[in-house]
């Protein structure tokens, strides 16, 4: 069966140069989502919580629950069933219209749209929003808000920062108003928190940096960080292929002297992205993908019973022409995890 390995040493490695750049454990925030970007949820999840982690950020419910044991304050980005289920969760407002969704005495993270024009309340409604929420008794224990450029060398980061910073003194001022506690506040992504030299926020939600990947600009002085996640696939059948012979759909590769080829069990359906003729991927012991990769298999020039397909998805990535937590995120939920 082909495997995935997660190196608990390149993890704790991440995550000690991300909450030092953070200021402590405290301020960091483990974003699990969509089975922890491929990675395994409650794995990563028992990985984070020996390190020290005591904050996550999930996608759904469903994700919340697998994982309530390990963490005191799990966020909640998309649920459209707003209970809040456990004193641990936490949901995010995307909307004014959600208000009325969420049942009195939940807990609650009001997002607020800086600038990406996504999912948030406006600047300008976050008056509308503590009132609603104060109303039914709802306990606002944050606002926050995401960078849609941090990546980039460009003025957006700086341009909603600002913008944040005013809505963080209008949240303050409304609150005292109200005698309600003044909530925590939080905008930065992994590319964010390393664009802050003296970060100052209540804590980071950090994703990808912690996998071991940063995308931004290579301008940024970044970490030095260690990708988490080896994908392994092992030998189903060999054979010799003569000069001439082809291989796979299409007989898109002809060998070009006799040599040795491998079946491996790892294909598109596995979440592993199509190759095919027209791409050249090693691996990381140099041996070469074969003509196109199928549903359920693909062909090497080796016969070694294991192989490692990628180490450090960067150079898959950019031969598919796209990010490396897409081809992370792919990986079937089937494939076995191991931590090592």
């Amino acid at each position: 069966m082909a495997k995935i390995v997660l190196s608990k040493e390149n993890l704790f490695h991440n995550l000690n140069l991300i909450s030092k750049h953070a200021g402590s454990k405290d301020k960091v925030a483990v974003v699990l989502k969509d089975n922890a970007y491929g990675h395994g949820l409650s794995q990563i999840a028992s990985l984070a919580q020996e390190f020290g982690i005591k904050k996550a950020v999930v996608r759904t419910l469903d994700e919340a629950l697998l994982i309530e044991q390990y963490f005191e304050d799990i966020l909640i980005l998309n649920q459209n069933n707003h209970s809040s289920y456990s004193h641990a969760f936490h949901i995010a407002l995307n909307s004014l219209e959600d208000i009325n969704n969420i049942e009195p005495y939940s807990k609650v993270h009001i997002k607020v749209d800086t600038g990406m024009h996504r999912n948030g309340i406006l600047p300008n409604q976050v008056k509308e929003a503590i009132l609603g929420l104060h109303k039914r008794n709802i306990e606002i224990s944050a606002a926050f808000t995401h960078h849609r450029s941090a990546d980039n060398l460009s003025c957006d980061f700086f341009w909603q920062s600002s913008v944040f910073r005013a809505v963080k003194e209008d949240v303050k001022s409304i609150c005292e108003e109200l005698s309600i506690p003044i909530p925590c506040f939080h905008s930065a992504n992994s590319s964010a928190l390393f664009r802050h030299k003296n970060f100052n926020e209540d804590f980071a939600r950090v994703g990808i940096a912690m996998y071991g990947y940063l995308e931004n600009d290579p301008t940024f002085k970044l970490p030095c960080l260690k990708p988490v996640l080896s994908l392994w696939a092992n030998k189903i059948s060999s054979r010799i292929l003569k000069k001439g012979q082809s291989i796979g759909y299409g007989g898109t590769y002809q060998a070009e002297e006799d040599m040795t080829v491998s079946t491996y069990d790892l294909g598109y359906g596995d979440g592993f992205l199509r190759i095919n003729e027209k791409q050249d991927y090693t691996t990381p012991k140099g041996y070469k993908i074969l003509g196109r990769v199928s549903m359920d298999n693909l062909s090497l020039n080796t016969d070694d019973n294991e192989v490692c397909i990628f180490e450090d998805v960067k150079d898959l990535a950019k031969l598919q022409n796209t990010i490396s937590y897409e081809i992370t995120t792919s990986l079937s939920t089937e494939i076995v995890r191991v931590i090592k």
